[in-house]
């Protein structure tokens, strides 16, 4: 007996293939139907009598409760059609949720009501096929909790901020600006910040040290004060601070120890966001993330990074970037709101962190960095969907930024990514500074900002934090070559790949020295040829007039 063959398709629709895939040489089909549901009507007529039809009506990728009657009015004309040869599914696999909501015993009562994570999705889908199968009947509590659950979560109160929205409808296009272009306020921070050509600093973060981690959970469980805690993360910020300044980077940081992930502790900050204790999905391999839900609309109550910074930079007296994680990555590492447009969502999240910038700048924070590294990730499958979303994804980036005044520098990261394809809308982000993860590439994608004249500055990584490898120096001064060779030098910063959270101290400090003396031949490379040109340019005056 040969195996069966059910060919799946999902995150998006695909109406306009419907009479190919219906004469495949399969057994059956699988459709999307959260990601839509019209392209049932374009698969359904005509459908093969020799083929099952799995409709996925339960959200595979979110953790809200599905609509049951909703789904049931999808589904029963397909079941008045195929009978037996219908299956009811999730949309997609489980893989991107949660296992078990019962799990969270920490959630408020109310927000956990509107959820729903695999175990509960493999419920509900059963509860659909019974009610197809035996009638609705048979499903009743059911189906009057999934209504009740549903008229819960649309008239809640801690659904809806009337005051976030009246700001949203306030935006002006002015909002949407720095005040002067940036070759105007380049001048103005180079002023102000005093830095040599060729710049150093980090991504944001320093290794989680155990005694950290360790730190972090006994304040979780009650069994740290929280003074106690924040004069101990003072003192992780002190040796930061110490480390940086003897090894001679030019930027620092405050290090993040404070921080458990870069998603997390801004949603815990935020209204509209809830924090699972056991909401654990895979990313990659064996690597799992946690991601917050975003149920409502999204403000700041308060500062959430303003003591930090403002602590670290009164260590020193060189520049010191504040660290915040931009609206589209907030966004795209969450599980989101279905009740509105992702759009919304994004400029409530960046209004809230709009505020952030502001109290950063009034702390004398002259450098801010908004992480982006999600930009490329959140593109659309389909090319034609590209520009609605670059566009508010951009809007977004500038509302959370563009509040400041000419001489603070706003610098944003992205992770390693074919940026070819949005390079228009980095240009348009408007970042003072952007640093990229490149040493993996060989510099090879400066290539398509020289190309495009990208005209603000750009710090390409120089080695690699996902291994604990520590470069030779000749190795990182060759890559410097090769981006002087692509992007002035005026305009180059030189920064490790990305955070350093999950490397330890010895390889952190060995790497980041290298990278430090790397910089240093090579800025002084560079002065010295701008001198010797100087020195050219006055010798040939100099005969030019003995000509005359």
């Amino acid at each position: 007996c040969s195996p069966r063959i059910l060919l799946a398709t999902y995150y998006g629709p695909v109406a306009e293939h419907a009479d190919m895939l219906k004469s495949l040489p399969v057994d059956g089909l699988h459709l999307d139907l959260v990601r839509g549901r019209e392209q049932l009507d374009a698969v359904l007529p005509a459908y093969p009598e020799s083929k099952v039809l799995s409709l996925g009506v339960v959200d595979g990728r979110n953790i809200w409760r599905a609509d049951l009657d909703a789904a049931l009015d999808v589904l029963k004309p397909a079941h008045d059609q195929l009978h037996e040869r219908l299956w009811v599914s999730a949309s997609c696999s489980l893989l991107h949720v949660p296992v078990d909501l019962s799990e969270e015993r920490a959630l408020d009562p109310e927000t956990r009501s509107w959820l729903a994570f695999a175990r509960q999705k493999l419920e509900e889908i059963v509860c659909l096929e019974r009610a197809l199968t035996e009638g609705s009947e048979v499903i009743a509590p059911v189906l009057a909790a999934s209504r009740e659950a549903a008229s819960s979560r649309t008239l809640s109160e801690r659904v809806r901020s009337d005051t976030v929205r009246q700001r949203l409808l306030g935006l002006s296009e002015q909002d949407l600006h720095r005040q002067s272009p940036f070759t105007i306020r380049s001048g103005k921070q180079k002023t102000r910040l005093g830095l040599p050509v060729l710049p150093t600093t980090t991504i944001g973060s320093f290794p989680q040290t155990p005694s950290i981690r360790r730190m972090r959970a006994a304040l979780k469980n009650g069994q740290m004060e929280p003074e106690a805690y924040r004069e101990a993360m003072r003192g992780e910020i002190r040796e930061v601070v110490a480390h940086q300044e003897a090894l001679g980077l030019d930027v620092l940081v405050h290090g993040e120890a404070e921080r458990n992930d870069m998603i997390e502790y801004f949603a815990a900050h935020l209204q509209g966001f809830a924090v699972t204790e056991n909401g654990w999905v895979q990313s990659y391999g064996s690597r799992c993330v946690k991601p917050p839900i975003i149920y409502g609309d999204v403000e700041r109550p308060g500062p959430i990074t303003v003591e930090w910074t403002e602590y670290a930079q009164s260590l020193t007296s060189r520049p010191m970037k504040g660290m915040l994680t931009g609206p589209v990555t907030m966004l795209q590492w969450s599980f989101v709101r279905d009740d509105q447009s992702h759009e919304t969502t994004a400029l409530q999240i960046a209004l809230a962190l709009r505020d952030e910038v502001r109290d950063l700048e009034q702390a004398g924070v002259a450098i801010i960095q908004i992480d982006e590294p999600a930009l490329r990730e959140g593109l659309p499958l389909r090319e034609r969907d590209w520009t609605p979303y670059l566009g508010w994804a951009v809007q977004a980036f500038r509302v959370a930024s563009c509040g400041v005044a000419d001489d603070t520098q706003v610098h944003t990261h992205m992770c390693y990514a074919d940026f070819n394809d949005i390079l228009l809308a980095i240009a348009a982000l408007d970042a003072d500074v952007i640093t990229i993860e490149t040493s993996r590439s060989h510099m090879e994608l400066l290539d398509g900002f020289r190309r495009y004249r990208y005209p603000n500055e750009i710090g390409p990584g120089v080695y690699d934090v996902h291994s604990p490898r520590v470069p030779d120096v000749d190795e990182m001064v060759s890559l410097l070559e090769k981006a002087g060779r692509l992007i002035p030098w005026d305009r180059l910063w030189v920064v490790p790949d990305c955070g350093l959270k999950t490397r330890g101290w010895p390889e952190t400090e060995a790497a980041l020295g290298r990278m430090v003396e790397a910089a240093h031949l090579m800025r002084a490379r560079v002065n010295a040829d701008r001198a010797n040109n100087a020195d050219q340019a006055d010798q040939a005056d100099h005969e030019v007039a003995l000509r005359q």
